[in-house]
């Protein structure tokens, strides 16, 4: 085993995006919220679908489907927003990140990891920290890290600062 499996074995969040089953680290979740209201930002890639007013926070949000070049997330009835916090350039940023639903969180311990897959995912491999074995499934551990490039980061920074502007007009 590698240092590199060790450091991914820990606590993850489970969720379902178009049949498949991904986590992310249970230490990047801030908190899961019912999907409701975005307003929609100008110009942005079509993955950001816009911002939402989180306890007077504007948190930029994205459809995991489109961004790892699939179809939209279809809204659901346990269709959620899950709330990360993600490191980025000089602190943590806080982005949303629609999801079809919530599963568990599951405790995974190095023998149950595997590293990520060359070949055979539609998902960048540098998007995936590995993959858990979990009895017959699979679940893609996301590094949620590298899911978004700088540029994205600062363009979700940008879609941030509209949506300020945005709200702050009667």
């Amino acid at each position: 085993m590698t240092a590199a499996t060790h450091s991914v074995a820990g606590q993850y969040l489970t969720f379902a995006l178009v049949q498949e089953l991904f986590a992310v680290d249970i230490h990047a979740v801030r908190e899961i919220i019912e999907y409701g209201h975005l307003t929609s930002v100008p110009m942005m890639p079509p993955s950001i679908l816009g911002v939402i007013n989180l306890r007077g926070a504007v948190v930029p949000v994205i459809d995991l489907g489109l961004r790892f070049g699939g179809s939209a997330t279809s809204i659901g009835p346990r269709t959620c927003i899950v709330i990360l916090e993600i490191a980025a350039g000089d602190g943590l940023r806080v982005i949303g990140m629609v999801v079809d639903a919530v599963s568990e969180v599951l405790e995974l311990s190095a023998e149950q990891i595997e590293p990520a897959p060359s070949f055979g995912n539609r998902i960048r491999a540098d998007f995936i920290r590995g993959m858990g074995k979990l009895d017959e499934r699979l679940v893609v551990l996301l590094d949620v890290g590298r899911v978004l490039s700088d540029d994205e980061i600062a363009l979700l920074e940008h879609a941030g600062a509209q949506g300020t502007t945005a709200q702050d007009k009667p």
